[in-house]
């Protein structure tokens, strides 16, 4: 406690080459006995630093900037840079969400997006700009009350619940039902606490982004980190580290596009709507699960428990798939890495909105295409239940057309105009663990209806596609539920822990 982050990088650092206890070490190295408080805590700094450039710089040893960290609040990110951010898997996020604030509010007068500073070079289009998410604002703003008001009469509302559960729960499902009109450019605020390491990538995957925006971030951010940790940047804007590690990032994006564009036929159109495809899974998967699960404990070869476990018939491994799972008594409860030993590909095709939750499931291998109006948008049944599908519509085909023309000028901001109720085209890689944790996630009743949709077809697919019926009866807390009370069962719960005394 109370040290830099640096000493405590360094002295970890030397810790891992010393027989020594840590706090040995402090006063042996760090600490001069003869000084005062103020003079030993800057002379222990000192000497820090120095190990640290040594090891760190010298020695390449990356491992020691994972010993330091500092939280960052990014204010004011576009919808768009908020996934930029959190494309890193070895951080924590937080963010506004569009599921719980309403974006009505306008500060200093302006609605809440992004206005990116190229536009400045075409006046024309850049007013064009500004009126159509105005106006998207504006619609949102108008039919939120609308919303509500039909939905207050829509649906049922149980006898015993409490007026603030009640407002809470049909003000969270209008904001659901209409955050498909807000723009990827509306902005938001996002907490981060990461590693120096986990730093470096990030700004330096994002000093290469194509995106202006991302790049004026990354600078920012770098400045304000400096200020809190700044040995464990010191490679970001080198020329001969990070910059010219951002060159070969910018190129293969580069280089992956035109290879696309040479060998590959153009795209044939849309899809007629949200879809889940399992494009790739090992038919062999529960007999590996089984056999990595039981391998720890039968002091025999890999292969040998394999071949066992394919000679079983289908009841037999369903049978013990069932006992190496064990009584789960919630989804927390998750088996062991055994069921990491089988993967499946998905490829999902779902409005942005919904994309922007199931990315943050990042330790899975997440690739995603551009956002565009090329793949369509979802119309929400509520939205069409109370009558407000002409306004909605009118909302996405102006966002459609304000895309159409920047993206011939302005590519990379050309999709800040795609409103969050168009579709984007998506694949996700993961093992049977991470689809336990997603899966069972992401289709409870409260979460939004269109990445329940997701999850609920993901559990279908390797029940019934993969044929793997073990795993997926493994998934327990999966809810295959409609998309009813969900929310009004939660905040019921919610209500009850306010008021129950302590």
């Amino acid at each position: 406690m109370n040290l830099p982050e640096v000493v405590k990088a360094a002295l970890f650092a030397r810790y891992s080459r010393s027989p020594k206890s840590l706090r040995r070490l402090l006063i042996d190295e760090f600490l001069d006995d003869d000084a005062g408080p103020v003079a030993r805590a800057r002379e222990g700094e000192e000497r820090a630093v120095q190990l640290f450039e040594r090891v760190f710089l010298e020695y390449g040893d990356d491992s020691v900037a994972q010993l330091g960290g500092a939280h960052v609040a990014v204010e004011g990110a576009s919808n768009i840079l908020t996934k930029i951010l959190q494309w890193g898997r070895l951080a924590s996020y937080l963010e506004q969400s569009t599921r719980y604030i309403s974006f009505t509010d306008r500060p200093g007068g302006r609605y809440r997006y992004h206005r990116p500073t190229a536009l400045a070079a075409d006046p024309e289009l850049a007013a064009a700009y500004a009126a159509s998410l105005d106006s998207a604002f504006a619609r949102y703003g108008e039919l939120i009350p609308r919303l509500i008001a039909h939905l207050e009469t829509a649906l049922e509302r149980p006898n015993n619940i409490a007026d603030a559960a009640w407002t809470r729960t049909v003000r969270a499902r209008a904001l659901d039902g209409l955050r498909g009109l807000l723009p990827a450019a509306t902005t938001a605020n996002v907490g981060i606490f990461a590693s120096g390491q986990a730093y470096e990538a990030m700004l330096v995957r994002m000093q290469a982004h194509p995106l202006p925006e991302a790049r004026e971030c990354a600078a920012a951010m770098l400045r304000e980190l400096r200020h809190v940790i700044p040995d464990f940047l010191t490679r970001v804007d080198r020329p001969d580290r990070g910059e010219v590690h951002a060159g070969y990032l910018a190129r293969l994006e580069q280089d992956a596009a035109a290879v696309a564009q040479e060998i590959l036929p153009p795209a044939d159109g849309g899809e007629d709507g949200p879809v889940v495809r399992l494009v790739d899974f090992d038919p062999d998967g529960e007999s590996r699960v089984l056999a990595h699960a039981l391998w720890p404990a039968s002091g025999r070869s890999v292969g040998e428990v394999l071949d066992h476990c394919r000679r079983m018939g289908g009841d037999g491994r369903a049978a013990a798939i069932r006992r190496i799972v064990g009584e789960r008594s919630n989804r927390r409860h998750r088996p062991g890495r055994g069921f990491e030993a089988t993967t499946y590909t998905f490829e999902v095709v779902c409005d942005y909105g919904a994309y922007r939750d199931l990315q943050r499931h990042r330790m899975l291998s997440l690739q995603a295409q551009s956002l565009s109006p090329e793949l369509g948008w979802d119309l929400p049944d509520d939205v069409a239940d109370a009558g407000l599908a002409e306004g909605y519509s009118a909302v996405q085909a102006a966002s459609a057309d304000l895309y159409a023309r920047l993206v011939g000028s302005f590519p990379a901001e050309a999709p800040y105009a795609v409103s969050l109720a168009h579709r984007l085209r998506f694949t996700m890689v993961l093992n049977a663990r991470e689809a336990m944790h997603l899966i069972e996630l992401r289709s409870q009743p409260q979460g939004h209806v269109s990445y329940r949709r997701v999850a609920q077809q993901m559990h279908r697919l390797i029940a019934e596609h993969a044929g793997h019926r073990a795993i997926a009866d493994a998934m327990i807390f999966t809810d295959h539920s409609g998309d009813g009370d969900g929310r009004l069962a939660a905040e019921t719960r919610t209500e009850k822990r306010r008021t129950s005394p302590a």
